[in-house]
């Protein structure tokens, strides 16, 4: 019974992990698309741009990581 309930909590942290890390990648495409087309009508300057640009990429690089973990997490659990 105990095996149970640890398992269900051990999903439960999986998929809110899970819900994170789809939040965040579909968060910051949402501000890199707006930042986009806000960078073009009122011409922002390069530099913030590129600062936009490696700050969207260390979340995704951030997500990457955390899909990973999560899958390893279930594999393991998988084999028992």
């Amino acid at each position: 019974m105990a095996t149970i309930a640890m398992t269900t909590e051990h999903n439960n942290i999986q998929a809110k992990k899970g819900r994170i890390a789809g939040l965040f990648i579909a968060g910051s495409m949402l501000l890199w698309i707006a930042m986009q087309w806000a960078a073009k009508e009122f011409g922002f300057p390069t530099r913030l741009m590129l600062l936009l640009d490696l700050a969207v990429m260390a979340v995704m690089f951030w997500s990457l990581v955390v899909t990973f973990q999560i899958w390893r997490s279930r594999r393991h659990a998988d084999k028992g």
